[in-house]
């Protein structure tokens, strides 16, 4: 039986969740915390003194103890005679595994020798904007001493490192007084003797630096809003935004496909407002963990709200050459010969004046908090400029960061790619049924899901069961209407920036003889799914040909489309009518990359929400059975023998969609266990 958590770990992890729930203390994943205490060896029976520090990669805001290094500090405190200096630091943090205690838990950091060799019981070290402000001021040292006294000492940038962690051991013991230090470019640290001490001494400093702040800075340190560049109305500047999310997305995927993360909160529309904003945003980001995230510095894009957006699209793309330009011009002035590669030269923050920020990652959690990170690196920019002149770390010191070759074994460690990763999907009649399967299906893949459905409230409980924002998003959507088309296609674009893969489920069963199928029967079986599918498409062809990264229509038909049976005409023709829009849109829109293919199922019964609908009942009538025996009656009229649900429905859109099918178009699919008369011929 597992033992459980030692007291210190303990605390530490409430500690660390306490921190990190406000943003105003530490930024997501950026941080540690660590706690020392004694404990029994297992193996001697003696007391040895332990570390417990967050482990690499973690966020403090959900840390659980599992996510926790543990280390011997008799042997991490021995490292320091053997550390062969700063040319070779890098060399310890395959030091540290030998350090470990047991299984050791979580990978340390590289922060791990800054908490093992500080002479105190518990060690913070965070990321607040406050502190950042100050660490990146160019009067920085000047500052600190003004709003602290000598009770918080300055520390000049060094890289994260061992020989930081002994700087700020020498300095802790230089100032018995202090109860943290600033460091400079980077962020804060801070100590006690009890967790309690720690965490209220890391708060002094957060909430001291942010009064200091507020109290000495000047009003308006961007400058004063520049004329045209105000933001727009909420309703048009989302409607911008949503215009120019595929074209932003295919500038950011030049490289590689992104996913998109779209901020238009007030902090972001007063930065691009200001006249000092450009100038700022060129200096870059400073903070280890906001370049990281957001590369060197954003593209901008030097045109006011008012202009068109013909104009805006063109400009972007001449910003986005001279961007790339400029990044191998980066990459090139400070590479070694030991350099990993240039990862990509396409940007993660696109600053719009008057609409807002588009942000971009291999997933919309990585996007997101690359939003979040540069957010933060407005508010330390505020704070600099308030009180001094922001002045970030050097270029080359931003380069060795961004290519690390720690950072770069973090990226090799990483498992490959789901296949539907950073692609973004678009299922209409998704809250229940087929589509309801298909949507499981490509986030369990790794897509990015926009669950479209008439009904709102099985929308969102699908998106809610998908996990979430990250991962999926609702949309009320009725497909016979052209304009919530466009809106639930602008909501796509604001949550995720793109759509690539469109999948046409929405749909109704009438089952009725001809002579009982009425004008409006046909009329509205019609508008649901050939007219629907036929809007749809129509949008997604414009959202996939404007980012320029191919894309999958997929059409959900029917046996029926092949297959004369009785009593469902009005079915049965929308039904051919969807497959020959197939046909149709494979054949046009295959010079875009647009693939279009369809799956045709039969007898899904179980799960279907069109069978629970009334369809199933009429059905099960026609064939003389009662309504409970209408699955096993379709299984036993196949040649295979076999139920079809909707998962099999769901796995043949995979199929299609999941990258071993590149070559195909204008396919259909039958997921009827076998049925003779409908194959295609």
């Amino acid at each position: 039986m597992a033992s459980s958590p030692h007291p210190a770990a303990k605390a530490l992890v409430a500690r660390s969740h306490r921190l990190g729930s406000d943003p105003r203390n530490t930024n997501y994943a950026g941080g540690n915390t660590s706690a020392k205490g004694v404990a029994t060896d297992p193996v001697t029976g003696a007391d040895t003194e332990l570390m417990w520090v967050k482990g690499s990669g973690g966020d403090l805001g959900t840390l659980a103890a599992s996510g926790l290094a543990v280390l011997r500090l008799d042997r991490l405190r021995a490292l320091a005679a053997r550390y062969p200096g700063v040319e070779r630091e890098d060399e310890m943090v395959a030091a540290f595994d030998y350090c470990l205690h047991g299984g050791g838990g979580a990978a340390p950091s590289i922060d791990t020798a800054m908490h093992g060799l500080v002479d105190a019981a518990h060690v913070d070290h965070l990321h607040p904007d406050s502190g950042i402000a100050l660490a990146c001021a160019a009067d920085g040292e000047k500052l600190t001493a003004e709003c602290f006294g000598d009770s918080v000492v300055w520390v000049p940038w060094r890289r994260p490192g061992f020989q930081l962690g002994l700087d700020i051991a020498a300095v802790k013991e230089a100032n018995p007084q202090a109860v943290g230090c600033v460091l400079g470019g980077h962020g804060i640290t801070a100590w006690g003797d009890t967790s309690e001490e720690c965490e209220r001494n890391s708060l002094h400093i957060i909430r001291t630096a942010e009064v200091f702040l507020a109290e000495r800075g000047r009003p308006d340190p961007f400058g004063p809003v520049l004329d045209g560049y105000e933001p727009l109305p909420e309703p048009r500047r989302r409607e911008r935004a949503a215009a120019l999310a595929p074209h932003v997305r295919a500038l950011a995927s030049a490289d590689r496909p992104q996913v998109g993360h779209f901020d238009d909160s007030e902090v972001v529309l007063d930065f691009v407002s200001r006249a000092e904003h450009g100038r700022l945003a060129a200096l870059g980001t400073s903070c280890p963990d906001h370049f990281l995230r957001t590369k060197v510095r954003p593209l901008v894009l030097d045109l006011p709200a008012t202009a068109s957006l013909d104009d805006s699209v063109a400009r972007l793309k001449e910003l986005h050459t001279a961007y790339r330009v400029e990044y191998r011009a980066y990459y090139e002035r400070h590479a070694g010969p030991d350099s990993p590669r240039m990862r990509g030269a396409d940007p993660a923050i696109v600053l719009i004046p008057g609409v807002g920020m588009f942000s971009f990652g291999k997933d919309k959690q990585t996007a997101r908090v690359a939003g979040e990170f540069y957010v933060n690196a407005i508010n330390v920019m505020r704070g600099a400029e308030a009180v001094s002149r922001y002045a970030p770390i050097d270029e080359s010191e931003k380069f060795r960061i961004e290519y690390w070759e720690l950072e770069e074994a973090k990226l090799r460690r990483m498992p490959e790619p789901q296949p539907l990763a950073t692609r973004v999907a678009l299922v209409t009649g998704a809250g229940s049924g087929i589509g309801r399967a298909i949507a499981r299906r490509l986030v369990a893949e790794g897509a990015c899901v926009v669950v479209a459905d008439l009904n709102a409230g099985n929308a969102v409980a699908v998106a809610e069961e998908l996990g979430g924002p990250d991962r999926a998003v609702a949309v009320t959507v009725d497909v016979t209407d052209e304009a919530q088309i466009t809106a639930a296609f602008q909501e796509a674009l604001l949550a995720f920036c793109g759509v690539d893969l469109v999948v046409n489920n929405a749909g109704i069963s009438i089952s009725k003889p001809l002579l009982e199928t009425t004008a409006r029967d046909w009329d509205l079986q019609h508008d649901i799914m050939a007219r629907g599918s036929f809007l749809v498409s129509r949008e997604a062809a414009r959202v996939m040909t404007a980012q320029q990264l191919g894309g999958d229509i997929v059409y959900i038909a029917s046996k029926n489309a092949v297959f004369a049976g009785p009593n469902n005409i009005a079915y049965s023709a929308t039904k051919a009518d969807q497959a020959h829009q197939v046909r149709l849109l494979a054949a046009e829109l295959g010079e875009h990359g647009i693939r279009v293919n369809g799956v045709n199922p039969d007898g899904v019964v179980r799960g279907s929400g069109i069978f629970a609908g009334g369809w199933g009942a009429q059905r099960a009538a026609t064939y003389g059975i009662e309504e409970d025996e209408l699955g096993e009656f379709y299984a036993r009229r196949t040649i295979l023998k076999r139920e079809v649900l909707p998962e099999h429905v769901a796995a043949a859109v995979f199929a299609l969609t999941g990258g071993d099918l590149t070559h195909t178009t204008g396919l259909h699919i039958p997921v009827d266990a076998g049925v003779a008369a409908a194959f295609l011929r």
